[in-house]
């Protein structure tokens, strides 16, 4: 009897489905949790306060995915790690930041999106050559920006939550163009 074997898929091959599934897992967190954050940002309370905290956790729990899915396949590693302390960092800071109001949280939650989007600018830049990684170099980019923005705004009178909760779904529709674009860019090869 002959038996032909098939080489084991190698991490890179594995790569683009494993983030396909988690970038859609991203949109889908980041949809519900903008229309959660939505409802209650005229005030922080404590749904309003565990969804700003959970926000970042949640980024750092996908990045912890997406290391382990990339540990051998390309060089976002030390990227990615950096993208894990940031933002377990910054739910620490937030919890903290919520018992002195949504100006505080705002400049925490911008010095955060400028620190990930630059980091995830960084990773998208080393994945570019893997197909669908133009979204989250854009959506990284728009992070930095997003974030300087956010910043400012909590000097101004009436600041508010809102743009978080639009900052929020952006990103989760660039994860989805991402894995949309990933889908078509394994078909092709």
């Amino acid at each position: 009897m002959n038996t032909v074997s098939q080489p084991a898929p190698t991490a890179l091959t594995t790569l683009p489905s494993a983030l396909r599934r988690l970038y859609l897992l991203r949109f889908a967190f980041a949809a519900v949790w903008a229309a959660l954050l939505f409802a209650t940002a005229d005030r922080l309370g404590p749904l309003s306060g565990t969804l700003l905290v959970l926000y970042p956790l949640f980024d750092a729990a996908c990045a912890v995915v997406d290391l382990r899915s990339a540990r051998t396949a390309d060089g976002a590693v030390r990227r990615l790690s950096v993208n894990i302390a940031l933002s377990v960092l910054a739910g620490i800071a937030l919890a903290f930041a919520l018992a002195s109001g949504i100006p505080a949280v705002l400049r925490v939650w911008g010095v955060w999106a400028v620190t990930a989007g630059i980091t995830q600018l960084a990773v998208g830049l080393v994945r570019r050559r893997m197909g669908g990684q133009w979204p989250m170099l854009v959506s990284g980019a728009i992070s930095a920006l997003a974030g300087a923005s956010f910043f400012l705004q909590a000097d101004k009178d009436g600041a508010s939550l809102t743009n978080l909760a639009g900052y929020a779904f952006l990103g989760g529709v660039f994860f989805l163009i991402s894995a949309l674009r990933l889908k078509s860019a394994e078909r092709n090869d």
